[in-house]
């Protein structure tokens, strides 16, 4: 006894097992974002003076460097799964594979940036 449902026994196309590990990641990222959220919260709390020099020296701690770099990835992949959900459910035809592409491009350069803001200021080359 099959549970394939007859159009799936003809077409032999079932599931395309991503569903589970989507909505793994999401909430993964979820979580980690609650974390490294409350972290950062606290931790311009504590800055007091959010001059340039202060914010820049904040930067260049290596544990807040390392936490801004976690924190900028985790948002951008975060971002990128919940903005697919999106494209996939709503937009239809050709457009969405070309949405989806630029999404990802554009996750991708908005992390890359954000890196290189932060590894510029922690190796002290700003």
């Amino acid at each position: 006894m099959s549970l394939r449902s007859p159009l799936g026994k003809v077409l032999g196309s079932g599931s395309a097992k991503e569903g589970a590990d989507h909505w793994w990641a999401q909430r993964l990222t979820a979580i980690a974002l609650v974390l490294l959220g409350g972290w950062f919260l606290l931790a311009l709390m504590q800055i007091g003076d959010f001059g340039y020099e202060a914010v820049r020296n904040w930067i260049g701690r290596p544990v807040t460097s390392i936490l801004l770099l976690l924190l900028s990835a985790t948002l951008a992949y975060h971002s990128l799964l919940g903005v697919q959900v999106v494209i996939e459910d709503y937009v239809h035809g050709p457009l969405k594979i070309v949405s989806l592409v630029l999404s990802k491009f554009a996750h991708a350069a908005v992390a890359a940036t954000a890196a290189f803001a932060v590894l510029k200021i922690a190796f002290g080359i700003a």
